[in-house]
């Protein structure tokens, strides 16, 4: 088992294997590492005959049986990516079960010509690979590479090249302020830099436009605001939209957010009601497994006359901030006792 640093040494050193899991919770990071991996082994102009991608919530051990027994085209490997691997978490259904233990199996011997890239993103921060019986097995026969957090001047680093890809002029002491700010994780720190792209448009982005859009705890405050709502908690609603208003004097801001909320809400009930489960929301909105489950379980505090509603007050109030000089903080606060009288 070896980490990112590991994993890179290896391939200056030409010591590649026939098989890769890449895990970890941030996706960004892994997919990056795989794709230098792909573009080691597969020359550009192969890349349509000799690398082929698999989802792993729907692909069945035979898929990926005949994907590495397809010898390559004018080359010397063949690069099969299992996206998505989920059957490889520590408990499955029966069909997660049977795909891993048919898998397990066949990388003991796989095809010379093959690299077989298995990729999983792990539900929390609690989950490891050490913790992970399937993967600590797979370990025995395939490199499993841990993609955890990068050390702080590679983190600095790949911060800043992200702004540049994003064709943004920013300082280095705003790269390293911004990136002391959001979580050690590019699937957040890749959302973030669009948001400032967005609000700094034409303009070099500056401390002040970082602490205006990445308040603290953002998503977890909106996320329990709207969670008092549902249980009726007037006080500890007003008292937490307060809180949230001293923080960040953006009021838009936070009105937008509890509006994408609802919606969310809204897209999940709707979802629901046509069988969806976890794993479909997982690869839609790109959360954890544990962050939809939340959302699912709050959504089921309301119905789906009462969001549509609840988004309803919110632009009702996002559209009396833009056009009336009122008192901005009387105004968030008349919306949220109009949430509270939503039936």
């Amino acid at each position: 088992m070896i980490n990112i640093d590991g994993f890179e040494s290896e391939l200056k050193k030409g010591d590649i294997g026939s098989g890769y899991v890449f895990c970890g919770l941030d996706e960004e990071l892994i997919k990056e590492n795989i794709n230098i991996l792909v573009k080691k082994l597969v020359p550009d102009e192969f890349m349509t005959l000799n690398y082929e991608r698999l989802d792993g919530l729907t692909t069945t051990f035979n898929d990926i049986e005949n994907a590495c027994e397809t010898m390559p085209f004018f080359g010397e490997k063949k690069v099969i990516v299992v996206y998505r691997a989920n059957f490889l978490k520590d408990k499955t259904d029966k069909e997660g079960a049977k795909l891993y233990s048919e898998i397990s199996e066949y990388v003991k011997n796989l095809p010379p010509y093959a690299v077989l890239i298995m990729y999983y993103l792990f539900n929390d921060k609690r989950e490891t690979p050490k913790k992970n019986k399937k993967l600590l097995n797979l370990d025995k026969h395939m490199k499993v590479v841990h993609c955890d957090k990068l050390k702080k001047d590679r983190y600095y680093k790949k911060s800043e090249d992200m702004f540049r890809d994003k064709g943004r002029a920013i300082g280095k002491i705003q790269v390293k302020y911004f990136a002391d700010k959001v979580p050690n994780n590019f699937d957040i720190i890749k959302r973030e830099i669009e948001k400032l792209d967005s609000y700094a448009w034409g303009r070099e982005i500056t401390k002040e436009d970082i602490d205006k859009l990445l308040y603290s705890k953002s998503e977890d405050d909106i996320f329990d605001l709207v969670e008092y709502i549902s249980q009726r908690k007037v006080e500890k609603a007003l008292d937490l939209l307060d809180e949230l208003l001293f923080k960040a004097d953006q009021h838009m801001l936070i009105i937008t957010s509890i509006q994408n909320h609802f919606k969310r809400l809204y897209e999940f009930k709707v979802y629901l009601s046509k069988g969806k489960r976890v794993d479909f929301f997982m690869s839609k909105y790109r959360l954890p497994q544990f962050v939809c489950e939340k959302i699912i379980n709050q959504c089921q505090k309301f119905n789906l006359k009462q969001l549509n509603e609840l988004i309803k007050v919110c632009v009702d109030a996002e559209n009396k901030l833009k056009s009336s000089a009122s008192d901005k903080q009387t105004e968030m606060e008349l919306m949220l006792f109009k949430t509270f009288m939503v039936k």
